[in-house]
């Protein structure tokens, strides 16, 4: 294309006039076409032939310029064109002889708008001056020249992308310059005529806020001030969001970085490892230990990945696919699993009793075991106040139930026994004929154990309640007082007993030696009396709060910032007579490291980071007491670390109330409004880290009306559900089962760091007889094998468990089919000691247990250790099992959904170069996700991933697939928020 050889005027208007017509009404295929043919450079080289005339003809410039204008947004290469051809000096030329002549001065600035997209020709004209000459375009609030000026304004934007025009602009006060100008079209533009104009000019502060010095200059020159004053009468005005939306953008980049207000990045506790060099000091934070230097990314209210990153991480190494590693222990170490395995090798001789004579099951052999001692030494133990005033450590005995009989059915669950209300059922089990399995030394010892133990209950009565389990009495008076609570307010809870909790508490080692139990815990809950529906979430609600954030930056009067309560220092005992909230998180799975007032109705709460760690930060739970009724109090828990959460969607805190639990209502309900979850300024740095960059923290605001005054409440991320209320569970869950039909073994796996038991469940059908033929059939039965629990924030992975038992232990026709096909191997809780301490993540060591299952050490990740010995165990035998199961919680999705592995899906994702034709893969690894998505209304199998990722090769999922060869191992992840289908949505 050659448009100035064209030798005479006439014909060059002649062939812009039909470029123009037939790109005024061209797709971009058309444009593409003439840059393909060379359109671009002729354009420019008109523009500069025509522009270098003494009299450049305007006839020819302006619909020339809006050629180029067009051309140049499709063009790639543009910017260089337009170097290689010197248009940048020609456009600058013309616009400034042209300052008076708004016309002509458009379309040059059309043309600088394209040339500065490219960041190489933005510097350029930065060089060049064009900021200068665009400051002089740019005037006050006027309602002349208002095409002109808009269009000055998007071209300094553009030129401001580049960090050297960034510079320059700091350097030459330009900072100042545009607040104002800001400030006085916002203030004169009453009818909002020219929000573009407005919007380009935050644009432009907002490039130079990316740099540290912009950032300076604009606090410097009152910014933050400015921009939030002139938005607090406009936040509702919707045709305004194009500029309150920069506004936020702006404040938040430049609102100052801080460490956050703890002594010590580290967590709160501390645990020795067995074997490890003393650790260093803990690191003090000072106001070095966070980033403020480098360009800051634009926020996204978004929890998607990159697809290119997903997609980088698939496995396509096809030996490491389907590679089959042997062992990662000597094969006679596997025999030490026989012991758990009894049900290949039990005669059930009992099964020959007499009619009438009942059953005598052989106590050795159907009560709880212990096959492997604990994998910490001696020295590496915390000792709880059991083993302090005991003096030395011993082995603590798995108490059995002393409850009565429970009757299941299929949809609802009831605790029948004919003692009064609030009686002692360890006192009155015999008496009543239904103490199965214990006897009558067996209640007075376990009696006797409460007398001598340390627990008793704080005085319950109103106005004020004390509702957690301290050793501040005299030690005999723990038994009448949990007796006098409980007769007061009798509560019959399913599958729970607070005398038996309160007997496996004591036993619970933790690394703080908690020396109280949370009221919810003992109490015991209900599910709430109906369901409860996602709250809807309220518009602008996160700019509200980060405009507060702000308020609190530049007009700090009203601010108290004093702490209420802390870990990292010895705390006095609150002052019941002040107006502040009271708090406490010293108690098993508690966690709360700090709390300050800020205002008299607010709160900043940050969360303890992982035992051994310093991150993690995610779940809480903790106490909160001194309440007033009807009054809306906000907590802000400002140290959380994951980029994006569900409780953006819909998500609520939960929250029980004491004084609800005892009149008749015990119940964790959902709770809060006004709910987000969004970046705050908090940072970290890399040094403090140990990662390669700094740390981002993130805000969860929430505000709470409770329902008493002077209540004792508490308040979760998720549901609660204890180590302790695990062993309370499977004791009471041992003793509903009819042991004429159900096989329910309970044994402990091995012991954890902390010096607490893993559990291992077995469950199946009995034979019908000990006949050879039904022996066999029940030997031959396959296995599944289901854990959980092995991150200890995932509580909902403990409640899907804790139904799944019930389940399969019931007289459900289903549950009994599946008992009489299979043999279950349960391991309902892989991390007692991450659950126990509060972590959200990590075992005691501060690593996830989940990422340790290639070459688990037995001393360090015992339960994950033992996990695979007995997997191995089960497949050197010939017993591989049929399915693995693994169950987790998950953050950022909704509904139910499995994550599977496949060689085929994995190479077909990445696009791999290498053929799956010829490989050979059982498909029935979708058969389980189709059957649920048929069957469980929660389940979407949309949500279900087979692709096996390089950054999940040592989960369970992964190597049990690998190394064991089960095609059906999953991850089963549960929502913490809820479905968004079906009849539970």
């Amino acid at each position: 294309m050659n448009i100035q050889s064209s030798s005479d005027r006439e014909s060059t208007l002649t062939i812009l006039q039909v470029l123009g017509d037939l790109l005024s009404v061209g797709t971009d295929r058309r444009i593409c076409y003439v840059i393909s043919k060379g359109g671009s450079e002729a354009l420019l080289q008109t523009l500069v032939d025509t522009a270098r005339t003494a009299f450049p003809d305007y006839d020819i410039l302006l619909p020339l310029f809006r050629l180029l204008a067009k051309v140049g947004l499709r063009d790639k290469k543009f910017g260089q064109k337009a170097l290689e051809f010197e248009a940048l000096d020609v456009t600058l030329i013309l616009a400034r002889k042209n300052l008076s002549h708004s016309q002509n001065l458009l379309h040059c600035l059309w043309a600088l708008r394209v040339f500065a997209f490219s960041v190489t020709t933005g510097a350029m004209l930065g060089i060049n001056g064009a900021m200068e000459l665009l400051l002089k375009v740019i005037t006050p609030y006027t309602q002349k020249r208002t095409r002109v000026i808009r269009a000055a304004t998007e071209v300094l934007a553009a030129l401001l992308k580049s960090k050297s025009n960034s510079r320059r602009a700091v350097n030459r006060g330009y900072v100042a310059i545009l607040l104002r100008l800001h400030q006085d079209w916002h203030s004169h533009d009453t009818t909002n005529s020219y929000v573009l104009i407005r919007r380009a000019l935050l644009l432009c502060l907002r490039h130079i806020a990316n740099l540290r010095s912009g950032r300076e200059a604009f606090r410097a020159a009152q910014g933050m001030e400015i921009l939030f004053s002139t938005t607090q009468n406009c936040l509702d005005d919707k045709s305004l969001e194009p500029v309150i939306s920069l506004v936020l953008q702006i404040l938040r980049q430049c609102y100052p970085k801080s460490p956050l207000p703890l002594v010590t990045a580290s967590s709160a506790y501390s645990f020795p490892v067995p074997g490890s060099t003393a650790s260093e000091p803990p690191h003090v934070l000072t106001e070095e230990d966070f980033e403020d230097d480098g360009e800051e990314e634009e926020d996204k209210d978004s929890d998607s990945e990159d697809v290119k990153k997903e997609d980088d991480d698939l496995e396509t190494d096809v030996n490491k696919l389907s590679s089959k590693p042997g062992l990662d222990r000597p094969e006679e170490e596997l025999m030490q699993y026989e012991a758990m395995c009894l049900e290949l090798s039990c005669s059930f001789e009992e099964l020959e009793s007499k009619p009438g004579d009942g059953l005598n099951f052989d106590k050795t052999q159907y009560a709880s075991h212990h096959h492997i001692l604990t994998a910490a030494s001696p020295k590496g133990l915390c000792l709880n106040k059991d083993q302090i005033s005991w003096g030395q450590e011993r082995e603590v005995p798995v108490q059995t139930s002393l409850l009565s009989r429970v009757k299941m059915g299929r949809s609802n669950i009831h605790l029948t026994s004919k003692k009064g209300p609030g009686m002692n059922p360890y006192r009155n089990a015999q008496s009543n004929g239904l103490g199965i399995g214990s006897s009558g030394s067996e209640i007075s010892d376990i009696q006797e154990s409460f007398k001598e133990d340390a627990w008793d209950i704080d005085a319950i009565s109103c106005p004020r309640i004390s509702a957690s389990f301290s050793s501040s009495t005299r030690p005999r008076e723990t038994a009448e007082l949990i007796d006098k609570l409980l007769q007061t307010h009798p509560t019959h809870i399913a599958f729970h007993d607070p005398y038996l909790y309160m007997a496996k508490a004591r036993r619970t080692r933790s690394v703080s030696d908690f020396t109280m139990t949370a009221f919810p815990d003992f109490w015991g809950h209900c599910p709430p009396p109906s369901a409860q529906s996602m709250l809807e979430r309220k518009c602008g609600v996160q700019r509200i709060k980060i405009f507060e954030d702000v308020r609190r930056l530049i007009q700090p009067s009203d601010i108290i910032n004093k702490v209420v309560f802390s870990l990292d220092e010895p705390w006095p005992l609150q002052d019941t007579t002040s107006d502040c909230l009271r708090f406490f998180s010293k108690f098993e799975s508690g966690n709360l490291r700090k709390a300050i007032q800020v205002r008299e109705l607010e709160y900043d709460l940050l969360i303890n980071a992982d035992v051994n760690s310093t991150q993690h930060q995610q779940w809480f739970y903790f106490k909160v007491s001194g309440m007033r009724e009807a009054v809306p109090y906000r907590f802000n828990i400002i140290n959380c670390e994951k980029a994006n959460s569900q409780f953006n969607y819909g998500m609520q805190p939960t929250l029980y109330s004491v004084k609800e639990a005892l009149l008749g209502r015990p119940a964790w309900v959902r709770t809060g409004y006004e709910i987000c979850y969004y970046k705050n300024h908090y940072r970290q740095s890399a040094a403090i880290t140990g990662a390669e960059s700094g740390k981002c923290y993130y805000t969860l605001t929430f505000a709470v009306t409770f329902p008493h005054a002077e209540d004792v409440c508490y308040l979760a991320y998720h549901y609660p559900y204890t180590y302790t209320a695990l062993m309370t569970h499977l004791d009471v869950l041992e003793k509903s089962v009819n042991p004429k039909q159900v096989y329910f073994r309970q044994e402990v796996l091995c012991q954890t760091l902390g010096g607490n038991s893993c559990p291992l469940v077995t469950i199946t059908a009995m034979p019908e007889s000990n006949s050879a033929g039904h022996l066999e059939q029940l030997r031959q039965r396959p296995y599944q094998v289901i854990t959980a629990r092995v991150h200890p924030g995932e509580s909902n992975a403990s409640w899907v468990m804790k139904g799944t038992l019930e389940f399969l232990v019931s007289s459900d026709p289903v549950a009994r089919l599946l008992r009489e096909n299979f043999i279950f191997k349960i391991i309902p809780m892989l991390n007692p000691d991450g659950v126990i301490n509060g972590n959200h993540r990590c075992s005691l060591r501060g690593g996830d247990l989940n990422r340790q299952w290639l070459s688990p050490s037995a001393h360090l990740q015992p339960t994950i250790y033992h996990a695979k010995g007995l997997l191995h165990y089960l497949g050197s035998i010939g017993r591989r099992p049929m399915v693995f199961c693994d169950f987790h919680g998950h953050s950022q999705k909704r509904n139910v959904f499995l994550y599977g592995c496949s060689i085929k899906e994995t190479l077909w994702q990445a696009e791999s170069a290498v053929g799956t034709s010829n490989l050979l893969e059982d498909v029935s690894y979708r058969t389980l996700p189709k059957i649920l998505d048929k069957l469980a209304p929660a389940f979407t199998l949309s949500s279900c991933s087979f692709l096996v990722e390089k950054s999940r090769a040592s989960t369970a999922r992964v190597v049990v697939w690998r190394e064991m060869g089960v095609s059906r191992s999953y991850t089963m992840e549960s929502s913490y928020c809820g479905c968004n289908q079906g009849p539970y949505q």
